[in-house]
């Protein structure tokens, strides 16, 4: 049964008084390259405005001076790199001591598309235990696995995939227009048949498990831009990681990140957003979604 944003907005979540930083989620992202640090820091930066209470970064060791410099509010761990900058598949083995005790994984942004890009992120795919969310490379390395149904997930917790159209097409095995005829669709297919949550993004993002879906209502053009993605999977990671059912924490996140944006857009213009913008913006989102929920609490009626 569809259950479209008009249905009800997303759980606000409860911080309790006397929580700390290990009460709000423990989160590691597996993110970034020579060329593309940017996207780790995005996603880092994310994590940390979504409400995590600790956020590590793991990436090529010859970007990890430049990410830790952006923020100081997250950890960087340094892998084992090739000779163009990318992480290698045998950085797996320096990943795994810290798996331990993460509520949330994420893995993809700005990683690059190789086959030793691919042995790592397919190995996160089936070993980890925590939640994984999957994002950028991260799908793109694994669209040959998803087409020939050989990846399945033997221990872990649920798998959130955030594909754009392309992306989708690439996993489905399919063509971008076939995907676009219909979305909600093409979405709730692959998530049923993979067993996964599915972020089909685009103007009215789609959400879905196979069963239940939303097609969200915030967002707007401006968040049309380079990077926008890397901070959507930082905030998912980081509201993943609270606890709780996939689907609605994907919902949540998605809502959020659009009226972020929309916010942003509000001060700054459509044209002149950029994805390092919404991060900052996220304070007014969360504080929108509290005051909604007072409303509807408050009179029984929804804005």
């Amino acid at each position: 049964m569809k259950n479209h944003e008009e249905a009800g907005l997303p759980v606000l979540q409860h911080r309790p008084a006397d929580g700390h930083k290990g009460t709000f989620g423990r989160v590691l992202i597996v993110a970034g390259s020579r060329g593309m640090s940017g996207a780790a820091a995005l996603a880092g930066t994310a994590a940390l405005r979504g409400g995590a209470g600790l956020v590590s970064v793991a990436l090529p060791e010859s970007v990890q001076t430049a990410v830790a410099s952006i923020e100081p509010g997250y950890m960087t761990i340094g892998l084992s790199e090739t000779a163009a900058g990318g992480v290698t598949e045998s950085a797996f083995r320096e990943i795994l001591p810290h798996l331990t005790g993460k509520d949330a994984i994420a893995v993809g942004p700005g990683l690059g598309n190789n086959s030793q890009v691919r042995g790592l992120v397919r190995r996160l795919f089936v070993e980890a235990t925590s939640p994984l969310v999957v994002d950028a490379d991260g799908l793109n390395v694994l669209a040959e696995d998803f087409r020939s149904g050989t990846l399945a997930a033997s221990q872990g917790g649920v798998r959130i995939l955030t594909p754009h159209p392309g992306e989708l097409a690439r996993l489905r095995g399919s063509s971008i227009a076939d995907v676009e005829r219909d979305r909600e669709t093409a979405a709730r297919d692959f998530a049923k048949q993979h067993r996964v949550v599915v972020v089909l993004k685009g103007p009215g993002t789609v959400v879905t498990d196979g069963d239940r879906i939303a097609v969200n209502s915030t967002g707007n053009s401006g968040m049309g831009t380079g990077g926008s993605g890397d901070v959507l999977t930082g905030l998912l990671t980081a509201v993943v990681a609270r606890g709780g059912d996939g689907f609605e924490s994907a919902r949540l996140a998605v809502w959020l990140h659009g009226r972020a944006g929309d916010f942003a857009a509000d001060e700054l213009s459509e044209t002149a957003l950029i994805a390092s913008d919404l991060p900052r913006f996220f304070g007014a989102a969360w504080q929108d979604l509290a005051n909604r929920h007072a409303d509807v609490s408050g009179s029984g009626d929804r804005k």
